[in-house]
């Protein structure tokens, strides 16, 4: 078994992500809950990336992931690549499939051929691209086709995947035996967890970590018998929320309780 990091996805604070002073506090306040790495994802990108490398210098916290458009990937590679290497990141992840690929299975199938050629230049460059999932890879097509099925056959050897616990339980699917079928291809995923809720008119939300319902002892078995290295918390509505912050605090205290490592 293999210890893994668990980290703050900044996509939660994405709010508090848009000017220097709020980023420089929202740094120190993630360091100071026991976070040790972050994803860069929904930041302010008209704000220089060497201005993020020294935030996280100053507030002991490594960037391990991002997220990009597909537009970073087909028109701006070379920038992609030039930012990375500043943040010492080591994975470029897209958020998710671009709509015109998301029709038919051959649409997924061609996603993935082309990402493969992109992974495969951005290996060279010490960088692996990661796919991060939404519920919708799980469905299937009239021909019996899922999606995510579709990326798992296709997506090349130099492509990862970076599974989303919340979307993967409500895609139907179980997050624990996803982590077990993408073993080897993925070091880095999503911690998100979900509540059901009805009053509201909705069928499922996402709370802190260790608040809702995902088996977070077997999830965090599989990683370690994985190979998972870092798994990034996320809570896409902590950001429309009075104090998003104390959101990703919660989530802290949790994964510590549970025995997980920040």
């Amino acid at each position: 078994m293999k210890d893994f990091v668990t980290g703050a996805q900044l996509y939660s604070v994405r709010r508090l992500m848009q000017d220097r002073q709020t980023i420089d506090e929202t740094f120190a306040a993630i360091s100071q809950m026991g976070y040790t790495t972050c994803q860069l994802s929904g930041q302010n990108r008209e704000i220089e990336p060497e201005f993020y490398a020294e935030m996280l210098k100053k507030h002991g916290l490594k960037c391990v992931v991002t997220h990009n458009s597909m537009q970073d990937f087909e028109e701006g590679l070379d920038e992609l690549i030039r930012r990375h290497h500043i943040w010492n990141c080591r994975y470029a992840g897209i958020g998710g499939l671009p709509g015109e690929y998301k029709t038919s299975w051959e649409g997924y199938r061609n996603f993935a051929l082309k990402m493969t050629g992109i992974a495969k230049q951005l290996k060279d460059e010490g960088i692996t691209f990661v796919y991060h999932n939404h519920m919708f890879e799980f469905s299937r097509f009239p021909d019996g086709h899922m999606g995510m099925d579709v990326l798992f056959d296709y997506l090349g050897d130099n492509a990862q995947f970076e599974l989303d616990t919340f979307w993967v339980q409500a895609g139907g699917a179980n997050p624990v035996n996803w982590i077990r079928k993408v073993n080897g291809r993925m070091d880095v995923m999503h911690f998100k967890d979900m509540m059901g809720n009805t009053a509201f008119g909705t069928f499922s939300v996402m709370v802190p970590v260790g608040s809702g319902n995902l088996d977070w002892p077997e999830i965090k078995k599989a990683c370690e018998e994985t190979g998972v290295q870092f798994a990034e918390v996320e809570q896409d509505n902590a950001s429309d929320m009075e104090d998003p912050l104390s959101q990703m605090r919660i989530s802290a205290e949790n994964l510590k309780k549970m025995g997980f490592t920040l």
